[in-house]
């Protein structure tokens, strides 16, 4: 039986009790009260019971139809799930198989990598251990440089506190920019010559074209500057600036006190002050530029390395164009005597031209009316000759005939 019909025929009892009921309710004559009290407990005891009944029998309809239904659903549950799993499984080992072989290739891909990784790591480290002794070798270099360069500054520092050095200094940078200008002592420039008729004597003399000179000093004031250098306090650092621009100014009277600019030397207008540091020459540049112009209004040219190369290679263009000039002159000079000797050549050789005129109209008449005028005669005794048959002695051709004709010598 099913368990639907169990709970119907229970729904159908209920409502036929309740019916019954109803009906003996209406029959006795008891009081509702009493009445629907019996009926209410004997149809509360009967619906407990055939309740009872009906979940006995629901129970165990429920628990047999549970358990085949339980039983029939997990065999066919276990084959789905076998049939299933297998599929899974056989889906799953080829998923794995597949995964199987792409993680071996990344895995080989991995291993291919690092080991580039570790050979570029091994050239790093190789690369890295070289730089580091290059650069240790650098800082090597670097630091001996520094300490050189220290003990130089050092060195230049104590040669500048001197006048004396600082002069010699002076001297050996301008010589430096002369010989780079390509000048020659004694030959386009001199050293420490003394002015004739004076007791001047100029650092440098450079030799202009038509024998004039342009003098140089090279003695600079560099002590202020440098204390303006080496001190720390804006003070000391403005009253030192101001101490050397006034040194600079009476170095430029200083010069023009003696004897560089002289016409009867045949010296040009200006003379020439050489500062021998390029930094030196713009700070009085930013500082006092009037100092320039009060230096070219008192005929003194203030040059530094660079532009005393500008002007020495000024002066050299210009020595070499009076020389090309010169030279010019002397070869103009020289094509007018060779003109001059040219005419008198050819006049010469047109003589030379009629006398052999004359010479060969000479030889051509010996070597014809002459010639058979004298040969007519020689001829005539060469023919008396052979008709008497006269040898000529001691001839070597006459000998030589002989045997060949013996009827001539019987």
């Amino acid at each position: 039986m099913d368990w639907l019909q169990v709970i119907i025929i229970f729904l159908i009892g209920i409502v036929a009790g309740i019916a019954i009921a109803f009906l003996l309710r209406i029959i006795q004559s008891q009081t509702a009260a009493e009445l629907a009290e019996h009926l209410y407990r004997d149809s509360q005891q009967q619906r407990q019971q055939q309740l009872e009944y009906l979940l006995e029998n629901v129970k165990a309809q429920f628990g047999s139809l549970s358990l085949q239904a339980l039983s029939k659903s997990t065999d066919e549950f276990l084959k789905l799930a076998k049939s299933r799993l297998e599929s899974e499984r056989q889906f799953s080992v080829q998923e794995f198989d597949k995964k199987k072989n792409l993680i071996d290739q990344q895995l080989h891909q991995m291993t291919e990598e690092l080991q580039n990784v570790s050979k570029l790591m091994k050239e790093l480290e190789k690369d890295r251990v070289d730089k580091f002794s290059q650069l240790a070798n650098q800082l090597k270099t670097a630091g001996a440089q520094t300490a050189a360069l220290m003990q130089t500054t050092q060195s230049l520092r104590e040669a500048l506190s001197s006048t004396k050095s600082r002069g010699q200094w002076g001297e050996r940078m301008a010589e430096d920019v002369l010989r780079m200008a390509g000048f020659i002592e004694n030959i386009n420039y001199f050293k420490q010559k003394a002015i004739s008729n004076s007791q001047a004597r100029p650092d440098f003399t450079f030799l202009l074209p038509r024998n004039l000179k342009l003098n140089m000093d090279v003695k600079f004031p560099l002590s202020n500057y440098l204390r303006y250098l080496e001190s720390e306090s804006e003070i000391e650092k403005i009253s030192y600036q101001k101490s050397f621009l006034k040194d600079v100014k009476a170095r430029i009277k200083e010069v023009t006190t003696r004897d560089y600019i002289d016409p009867t030397q045949n010296t040009v207008d200006y003379v020439l002050l050489f500062i021998p540091n390029e930094q030196i020459y713009a700070f009085i540049h930013q500082q006092d530029s009037a100092i320039i112009d009060e230096g070219i209004r008192n005929k003194v040219i203030f040059c530094s390395p660079i532009t005393l190369f500008a002007i020495l290679a000024v002066i050299r263009q210009a020595v070499e164009n009076f020389s090309l000039e010169k030279t010019s002159n002397e070869i103009l000079s020289l094509f007018g005597v060779f003109k001059k000797q040219w005419g008198e050549f050819i006049k010469r050789f047109e003589i030379l031209g009629r006398r052999i005129a004359e010479v060969q109209k000479e030889y051509e008449s010996l070597t014809t009316a002459r010639k058979r005028q004298l040969e007519n005669p020689l001829n005539k005794i060469e023919s008396i000759r052979q008709q008497r048959g006269i040898q000529i002695e001691h001839d070597p051709e006459s000998k030589k005939k002989l045997p060949e004709n013996p009827a001539e010598n019987s």
